[in-house]
């Protein structure tokens, strides 16, 4: 499921990534990581050759599982913000978390899914830039509070 208010379009920052066609309600699903799954004991294991680089696009869903999204979705060119616009619903839809205006980049935070050996350096920009993204466990408890709902349920559930 792709939602047609989305595009996918080349930047010069760093490749494809998402943009809002038109204006996205709250609580709208942009895309979902329905793809391959892949098992293996640590993120820096999985398969990186193109064009699958799962690596660099598959969200993680159990200790030693993740999922990728279609080569050609959207939700693998969805990209990384340490303010980001979009959360994570159930294990593998990305859900705006608030409305997003037309011309927009959809982003979200992909601490929200990952608890494993996953490091990349955020070049997000965001006042709040972390930069370094990685395991949920070094999330912040603020910026757990404010993505509260948005947060991978393999994470989240006790």
């Amino acid at each position: 499921m792709e939602n047609k208010k989305v595009e996918i379009k080349e930047t010069e920052k760093y490749g494809k990534a998402v943009f809002a066609k038109s204006k996205i309600k709250k609580g709208e699903v942009i895309g979902v990581f329905d793809g391959k799954v892949y098992e293996a004991e640590r993120a820096m294991l999985l398969p990186d050759v193109p064009p699958l680089r799962a690596g660099r696009h598959a969200v993680q869903f159990e200790k030693t599982k993740w999922r990728d999204g279609k080569v050609r979705g959207v939700a693998r060119y969805i990209a990384h913000s340490c303010d980001p616009n979009c959360g994570i619903k159930t294990f593998f839809e990305v859900t705006a978390m608030r409305d997003i205006e037309k011309g927009e980049e959809i982003s979200w935070d992909y601490a929200m899914t990952e608890n494993s050996d996953f490091r990349m350096e955020c070049k997000c920009g965001a006042k709040a830039c972390r930069k370094v993204i990685g395991a949920y466990s070094m999330m912040p408890a603020s910026v757990r509070k404010k993505y509260k709902g948005f947060i991978s349920e393999w994470l989240t559930r006790k």
